[in-house]
Formats: C-alpha cells, sequence, structure tokens
C-alpha cells in the first residue's frame, strides 16, 4: 500500500501541536482529538450520542467498531514522530505460539487447533518508557477519554490498569514481523495506529468465533489452518483513527508487515475495575521483564470467570 502511505503523509499538516504534560483533570482534548466531530467535552452533544450509538451497534454485531479520523492531522503527525522515536525502546521476541498461549499438549491429537503453533515477533514499548507528553499518553489518562470508552461499551466506568508496564503500550511491527491468529486476555481493547507500512499488517478477525460456552475447537481450527477463508473480516485501519474490539472472544491478526516501514499502534488498555495488573507468564513473554507488582498480584490471581483458555 504505498500509494496510500504516501497519500496519508501528504495529507497531514506539519503545524505542532501545544506540549502538554498527561493530565488526568483534563478534559479538554481539542488540541488533539477532532472535537468537531467527537465533541468529548458534552457527552449530551447529539453528535457524540450519535457515534456512541453507532459504535454499541458495531460492538453488538461485530464485536469491533472504529471511529475514523480521531485525531487531529497535527496531533497525529506528532505522534508518529513520537512512536518513531519510541521506537528504539521496543523488547522484541520472537517464539512459536498457539492461539491461547498455552503450552503444547501431547495428549491431544495433531489437528486439534490447540497444537498448531505459529511464528510470533513483534515489539513492545512499555508504558513506563512513553513519556507523560506523549500524545498516547496524554489521551490515556484522560477523564475524556475514558467516558467515552465507557459510554461506547455501556459501563459505568473504565480504569486505567494498575499495571507499571501494560494498560498503555505501543505496539512495533518492522517488516518481515506479524501477529498470528489469538486471543486477547482481556474482553476488549483499544487500539489506534500511528504509522502505516508500506503493504501487508491488515488486521482480520473472526467475530464472535468463541463465546463463554465453549471454544468452537471446529471452526477456529479451520481459520488457522486457512480451511476457512470466508469466516476473518479484513479491517482497513488509518493512521488516527480510534478502534474498540473485543478481542477475548474474536480470534484475530495481523498480517505479515512488507516493505521499509514499521507498523505502529497504541493500545490503550482499561478495565471494568481498578487495580488490574497482568498475568506474570504473559507479561514476561510479552516484555522480556516483570515487576513486583506482578510477582504479588500473581499470588492473589484467581481462576478466570468465563472459563476460557487465556
Amino acid at each position: 500500500m504505498p500509494t496510500t502511505a504516501a497519500a496519508i503523509d501528504s495529507a497531514v499538516d506539519a503545524k505542532p501541536t501545544q506540549r502538554r504534560l498527561a493530565d488526568a483533570e483534563r478534559t479538554d482534548l481539542s488540541e488533539l482529538v477532532d472535537t468537531d466531530r467527537y465533541p468529548l467535552h458534552d457527552v449530551d452533544d447529539s453528535r457524540l450520542q450519535a457515534e456512541i450509538a453507532r459504535v454499541r451497534e458495531d460492538l453488538d454485531r461485530e464485536g469491533c467498531a472504529v471511529l475514523r479520523g480521531f485525531l487531529r492531522p497535527e496531533a497525529l503527525e506528532q505522534a508518529r514522530n513520537e512512536g518513531r522515536e519510541l521506537s528504539a525502546k521496543s523488547y522484541y521476541a520472537s517464539r512459536r505460539v498457539n492461539a491461547w498461549f498455552t503450552s503444547d499438549d501431547e495428549s491431544l491429537p495433531e489437528s486439534d487447533p490447540r497444537r498448531h503453533f505459529m511464528e510470533r515477533t513483534s515489539g513492545f514499548v512499555t508504558r513506563d518508557m512513553i513519556p507523560a507528553d506523549a500524545v498516547i499518553q496524554q489521551l490515556y489518562v484522560s477523564p475524556a477519554m475514558k467516558r467515552l470508552v465507557a459510554e461506547c461499551l455501556q459501563e459505568d466506568e473504565v480504569y486505567e490498569y494498575a499495571d507499571p508496564f501494560a494498560g498503555l503500550v505501543q505496539n512495533v511491527l518492522p517488516p518481515g514481523t506479524e501477529q498470528p491468529w489469538h486471543y486477547d486476555t482481556n474482553e476488549y481493547i483499544v487500539t489506534m495506529m500511528t504509522d502505516i507500512p508500506d503493504s501487508g499488517g491488515e488486521f482480520q478477525y473472526c467475530p464472535n468465533i468463541r463465546t463463554p460456552a465453549g471454544e468452537n475447537y471446529d471452526g477456529v481450527g479451520a481459520v488457522i489452518r486457512g480451511e476457512d477463508t470466508t469466516t476473518p473480516r479484513t479491517l482497513l485501519l488509518r493512521p488516527g483513527d480510534l478502534q474498540l474490539f473485543k478481542g477475548r472472544y474474536s480470534l484475530h491478526r495481523v498480517t505479515r508487515v512488507s516493505g521499509e516501514r514499521e507498523r505502529h499502534t497504541a493500545i490503550f488498555a482499561y478495565s471494568q475495575q481498578p487495580g488490574v495488573v497482568g498475568r506474570l507468564e504473559r507479561t514476561r513473554q510479552l516484555y522480556g521483564r516483570v515487576s513486583e507488582a506482578h510477582i504479588e498480584a500473581e499470588k492473589r490471581r484467581e481462576e478466570r470467570a468465563d472459563g476460557l483458555l487465556d
């Protein structure tokens, strides 16, 4: 998609936005967000309510919704430049994983999708490495952003993660890397691409292919093995779009990135309860390190209520 990437580059105004620090009390995001289209300062505004209603419908039907052109062009330019600087801090890990990030179980038949392992190589910049004046950090902590997410998900309130590494991360996919079919451990995720590759790096997903009632191993296996090419859907995402996605029930992947440019995506993780800290082993796999907070949280960990594999 070289032409698409070039078009996006040329459309972005180089005018810098005013530098601010992340502020959990700040409700005015007009310098960053297209508040003419998304008036976050007034949750009762008819324009915002119409967008929220559409997002809710899309989430119910597809498990996925997009707020197009969420960032102002100058804020997107700033976020993209910041992302390119942050990329040098990425932790990269390559390993073979199945869709559930579980170990191989030789008691299962070889055809079982839990025994289908795929190469996963990607990079992450953790929250503790993202400056307080970065665009994505300003967005993540804003009460206006949290209120928007809560309204779209029909929650009374959402909370930042207590996890010192996760909550806010930048995902980095250099050329030649991909994220194979997998599920998220949390029920939903909010993301925003800030830099697009020359080609590849497409987001594909299978809406609600599993439910709390069951894993649907036959259906999932057909997708993973490439036998079912009709269930997966491809979503065209552009830098500056805000995506809400129910990734715990919808199998998804990012196809292999090609060309010279990296694919950068900000991941804003919120939860329905305060104090959430990521799982110890998954944190080690993704970020290459753990903290005392992860060790202590693991001691208090309870089984997932829905009974699904992670």
